[in-house]
């Protein structure tokens, strides 16, 4: 039998395996995700995201147990990818976060996989949307993905995750911090971990200012595969614009702000029914579709740019990729102009 076919009837050895082929990105491993896309698609996909240090593996690990026990609409499979950082210098990763799950062990309605990020910036890696889908086609109803920690630049998950959770604590810096741009746009739940410590409530009305500082909007993303004028404009059918709840007079969800302790399980079910309710608004104001729209055409962006620095490489060979390098560090030519005969533009 097919190990696609084993993964679709809950072999989790067979999960296990094909989630090491798409990591690994190898032909066999693509060729399952192209079996598993169209059962995919029915998870809810929860990013945790916040800085090193806020207890979000911690987090994750209470949050799968609430969901398991049948908070908020009974038991359900969690599938859980934990991102780490890849070392710049060996390329290693320890995959740690495991050790701090612990309490799910044996538990065979929960699948948690570990995988580094390979040097892939933004908290996720680039196999990170693979892993999800198999997860999701092999019936993990709650998906929960933890990003590497690498701070105000961790943004991909909004782009992939349909609930973002982002972690903060008290204590990992002065007020400022809270009213920077980008990690704290992308939030749908602010947690506050680690609330049992000194300064939360300084903590709490530092992001409660930026809130109401803030004039609520929609999530747009800024497209950064490709630069404005210099690919097909891609635009949404009028028919299914409607379908996305495109209305000028569409809800606007804000961000609700929750205390945790998460060792100690305190403060969690109050972040699960926020969960919940996101999932609802969701659902309800059409954002869920036009989340998952922009999650599968930023996919396909994705996929473009690496098939066609691929077939790049392919067309030139060592010999002048390197003739070019040198002449480049002789400062001979510009890097502009180095572009220029990679491409054969000169």
């Amino acid at each position: 039998m097919d190990l696609t076919d084993e993964l679709l009837r809950g072999s989790r050895l067979a999960l296990a395996r094909i989630l090491t082929q798409i990591e690994n990105n190898t032909q066999q491993g693509r060729q399952a995700l192209d079996v598993l896309f169209p059962h995919g698609g029915k998870a809810h996909l929860i990013g945790v995201t916040g800085a090193p240090g806020t207890g979000k593996s911690s987090l994750v690990n209470q949050l799968a147990a609430a969901f398991r026990r049948g908070q908020a609409g009974g038991p359900r499979r969690v599938g859980i990818v934990a991102v780490d950082p890849s070392s710049p210098f060996t390329g290693g990763a320890i995959l740690g976060d495991r050790v701090r799950m612990r309490d799910l062990a044996g538990d065979t309605g929960v699948f948690i996989r570990s995988m580094a990020s390979r040097g892939s910036l933004g908290g996720l890696a680039l196999a990170t949307s693979g892993i999800v889908l198999a997860l999701d086609a092999a019936g993990y109803e709650i998906i929960m993905i933890e990003t590497v920690g690498a701070g105000q630049a961790e943004v991909d998950i909004a782009r992939l995750a349909h609930t973002t959770l982002v972690v903060e604590a008290p204590g990992l810096g002065d007020d400022i911090q809270a009213i920077k741009a980008g990690i704290l746009e992308i939030a749908d739940v602010l947690v506050i971990n680690k609330a049992d410590r000194p300064g939360v409530e300084s903590t709490e009305r530092a992001l409660r200012s930026m809130l109401q500082l803030a004039h609520p909007s929609r999530r747009i993303f800024q497209d950064t595969t490709f630069k404005a004028g210099h690919r097909p404009a891609i635009e949404i059918p009028e028919n299914t614009a409607q379908s996305l709840g495109e209305a000028a007079n569409e809800s606007v969800w804000i961000p609700p702000i929750q205390r945790t302790v998460a060792i100690e399980g305190i403060g969690i079910d109050e972040v699960v029914q926020e969960i919940e309710r996101h999932r609802q608004y969701l659902e309800e104001s059409g954002e869920l579709e036009k989340r998952e729209w922009a999650r599968l055409k930023s996919e396909m962006d994705l996929l473009v740019r690496e098939t066609l620095v691929k077939q790049w490489s392919a067309r030139v060979s060592s010999s002048q990729y390197h003739a070019i390098v040198q002449s480049l560090a002789l400062r001979e030519i510009s890097p502009q102009q180095a572009v220029k005969k990679m491409l054969g533009d000169d």
